[in-house]
């Protein structure tokens, strides 16, 4: 076996040596175009270096070609993420869910300093910098105008220090949640809550207010301690809780600069057991206090045009009862519960979808006729069917409970409004998505399912919906979705914005029942 020695791709010798791997490489390859064929290894992996940044690479002392293929392959990862200069044409980034999209030149800087003097640097110049990170939201909230620049901190995404003793982590702001709870694992330690995904970066993920849900429990920005800034005004900045200034900081949608490290509060590791059951919407209304009050964590999925609502419930097993895996699992297996989901797209398309889950099968369908009444009917009642054969409880780990199938790319349309208080519900969210549904169906607007409703606490941060400082406020939130259409073929097509309809009735229906009597 020929000896080994690592190589990091950060450190500047490193890169020349990983530079002279691919030329060489290039030298003894076979293709009659090998420098063709890099290149457009630059092109397919770019996207790749800037989701997943490639942090070493094995290289062999021997110099044989057949072991620089590989390491071509790092270093085309390698000069498409970080060969950034002021000469580089524009980068045309696009949203995951392929919903927005501009023409920008992207820094990615590879240190705390080089970070930092990039907003020296622009904020010199006066010029706008937004900082960027997996690029999630459907919103395309860090996205500029074309010719703009973005900055982002992939690269800077180290767990810096795990304090047992104090349950908090400090982290990069590129730092990914998955990265997180993976360090915080063996300390026996996880984040307190988390949103639907956690492939977020944590700058991100604090930054726009990110929520999971739990009336005792706030937005994920009220977990943060402290947090290390490169603002254009003031330079370096730290604020930590208690600082006269500091809630204007940790969701500040990129406004006031940004952020490098963060430390956020955490929690003993646990499990969950989790609870689906579907109600009718009579019943959920007259539930609603009890299981806003008694689950710890609890989300309603209303399903438009069918008389039924899920609600899935996690809670603390703490004492032991119940270990990963157990519980009562649904009567039904998958094959069963995804039945009226093949069946109707057999129907319409003469595709079974053999091979898709729950959510690639609702897409496919609504890709046949996206804006057709009927059909999406016919398609809610088949989800809610599925979830009445999915009810059951089972019990897995807090980190995995709490992330969920979104459903594939989407427009997204998200309200929160004050609903009382967590001892003494108003209703006003209730009747909210009474109004909602009434408009959704009297008027016949082709609304897929689900509308989701969570809850939670209210947040000190000023520029939070949930902004409160009364410790038993209660905030709900409600995300109503229109996804955008996939092929028969289970393929995206995420290079095409036009491909699926601007859902314009979705603001409109917001919009009108967003009536005083309701908040």
């Amino acid at each position: 076996m020929p000896s080994e020695k690592l190589v990091n791709v950060r450190d500047s010798a490193s890169k020349a040596l990983i530079h002279n791997a691919l030329i060489h490489w290039c030298q003894h390859t076979s293709c009659r175009h090998s420098h063709y064929a890099v290149d457009a290894s630059v092109m397919l992996l770019r996207r790749v270096a800037r989701a997943a940044p490639l942090r070493h690479a094995r290289t062999t002392a021997a110099p044989d070609p057949s072991n620089w293929a590989p390491l071509a392959a790092a270093a085309a990862l390698l000069l498409a993420s970080q060969a950034r200069t002021e000469e580089e044409e524009l980068e045309n980034v696009v949203n995951w869910s392929g919903t927005h999209a501009c023409q920008v030149h992207v820094k990615t800087p590879e240190t705390r300093h080089e970070a930092i003097q990039i907003v020296a640097e622009h904020a010199s110049r006066n010029e706008r910098i937004r900082p960027v990170g997996g690029a999630l939201s459907p919103n395309g909230l860090a996205f500029v105008e074309d010719g703009s620049s973005l900055i982002n901190l992939a690269l800077l995404d180290k767990v810096l220090n795990v304090d047992v003793d104090s349950r908090t982590v400090t982290v990069e702001a590129g730092c990914r949640v998955e990265q997180v709870l993976e360090a915080l694992e063996p300390h026996n330690l996880t984040l307190e809550n988390l949103a639907s995904i956690a492939a977020q970066q944590v700058g991100g993920f604090v930054g726009a207010g990110a929520h999971g849900t739990g009336a005792s429990l706030p937005p994920v920005d009220e977990h943060v301690l402290e947090m290390t800034v490169a603002t254009p005004g003031q330079g370096v900045v730290t604020k930590r809780k208690g600082d006269a200034d500091f809630h204007a900081f940790p969701c500040s949608l990129g406004l006031l600069g940004v952020t490098l490290t963060l430390t956020l509060r955490c929690v003993p590791k646990h499990l969950l057991r989790e609870r689906t059951q579907v109600l009718t919407r009579r019943e959920a209304v007259r539930r609603h206090a009890e299981l806003i009050q008694d689950n710890r964590h609890v989300r309603f999925m209303w399903i438009p045009f069918a008389d039924a609502v899920v609600v899935v419930s996690n809670n603390p097993t703490f004492d032991g009862c119940l270990g990963a895996g157990q519980g009562f699992e649904p009567r039904h297996d998958m094959e069963y519960r995804l039945e009226p989901f093949r069946s109707l797209l057999k129907d319409v398309s003469g595709d079974d979808g053999e091979g898709l889950g729950f959510a690639e099968l609702r897409d496919a369908l609504l890709a046949v006729k996206p804006l057709d009444l009927d059909h999406v009917k016919k398609i809610n009642r088949a989800e809610a069917e599925f979830w009445r054969r999915s009810q059951g409880t089972h019990v897995g780990d807090s980190s995995t409970k709490l992330n969920f199938e979104c459903g594939g790319q989407q427009w997204v349309n998200e309200c929160c409004f004050p609903a009382g208080t967590r001892s003494a519900p108003d209703g006003r969210d209730m009747r909210y998505m009474l109004r909602l549904l009434d408009i959704i169906e009297s008027e016949g607007i082709p609304a897929p399912a689900p509308i989701e409703q969570r809850w939670t606490a209210g947040s000190t941060s000023l520029l939070s919906p949930a902004r409160s400082t009364a410790e038993d406020a209660l905030f709900s939130w409600v995300g109503i979705i229109m996804y955008r259409k996939r092929r028969l073929s289970h393929a995206v097509d995420a290079t095409r914005l036009h491909l699926g309809p601007r859902p314009s009735q979705v603001p409109t229906v917001r919009r009108r029942a967003r009536a005083e009597e309701y908040f």
